[in-house]
């Protein structure tokens, strides 16, 4: 018998991705409402406590209330918001980041998604401070570009539309205050004493991102060379969605649209051994986004876990 799902938001960004992504699939059922009952608290609570799994494509605010909805402990939630993925009892979607990750997400019934930029961030600095490689307390900065569909509906409809402000036209650096939303996770899920110098950039394709970490020889522990961060990567990253990748630019230049469209992550180390470059690639609506969140759902359904991506 099909497993139920509901899309608590399946009118936004990653909701509608999420939405194309299962609606083909026959081992779901969706459970959809009628638009003049979209945002009706008693119809979303009827679906939510029905489902099998809900997703949570909603601002924070509303994704917590949403939880508040929910009284079927049968219900297993994969919220896309920021609003739980550091609070307790709450796995963090990112299996490949180890049998711990893994274990918590296969066994819990709250699953937060994690952020776009975050993830590119964690993917590359997470394994390198469990298996002691980098110290958990250095000092970090991290670089991320990333198309506009990352910035939801208004931002899609600012950068298409036919008359715009020339200013879109080059890249823009955000973030600018050192507060980003995502800085929580990605020092607390990489264990670091402190959060990066984070410096994110919205630029005009559609969607795509790269993340950046530079290092230094001497931030990394004593004795490690990068060599010894490939081996990690490739030991740690082999499929099916995350690969590590010897060399993935093209002729010396990276797009962060190499993944659009794709719901993969590839990896991969750069510089020399004094200057060092950590990469990611992938899609700020795939991995980034509904392409982890359907993961999720498949490994907590027992599914393939590739099952409804695009790789």
């Amino acid at each position: 018998m099909p497993k139920t799902v509901f899309i608590d938001g399946s009118a936004g960004t990653t909701g509608l991705r999420i939405f194309e992504r299962l609606s083909a699939r026959e081992d779901l059922e969706l459970i959809t409402l009628p638009e003049p009952l979209r945002k009706d608290p008693a119809a979303r609570r009827e679906a939510l406590n029905s489902s099998d799994a809900a997703f949570l494509c909603l601002p924070d605010e509303a994704a917590r209330e949403a939880v508040g909805l929910i009284e079927n402990s049968h219900v297993t939630v994969l919220d896309t918001s920021t609003a739980h993925r550091t609070q307790p009892g709450w796995a963090y979607g990112f299996p490949e980041l180890g049998p711990k990750f893994q274990k918590q997400l296969l066994t819990s019934k709250r699953i937060a998604v994690p952020g776009c930029h975050a993830s590119g961030f964690i993917a590359l600095t997470a394994p390198l401070v469990q298996a002691g490689l980098l110290p958990a307390d250095a000092r970090l900065t991290c670089h991320s570009i990333t198309g506009y569909s990352g910035g939801g509906k208004k931002m899609i409809a600012q950068y298409q539309a036919a008359e715009r402000d020339a200013l879109l036209e080059a890249p823009r650096q955000y973030g600018l205050t050192q507060n980003h939303k995502h800085l929580k996770e990605m020092q607390a899920i990489c264990g670091l004493h402190q959060a990066p110098i984070f410096c994110p950039i919205v630029s005009d394709f559609y969607s795509g991102m790269v993340v950046t970490v530079p290092l230094f020889r001497e931030d990394l522990a004593p004795g490690v060379t990068a060599d010894d961060i490939r081996t990690l990567y490739g030991a740690r990253y082999a499929g099916p969605v995350v690969h590590y990748r010897e060399q993935m630019d093209e002729a010396g230049f990276l797009s962060g649209a190499g993944l659009s469209g794709k719901d993969a992550m590839e990896l991969t180390v750069c510089g020399n051994e004094e200057r060092i470059l950590l990469l990611a690639r992938y899609d700020n609506l795939g991995k980034g986004a509904s392409g982890a969140a359907i993961q999720c759902l498949n490994l907590v359904l027992g599914c393939d876990p590739t099952a409804g991506l695009a790789l």
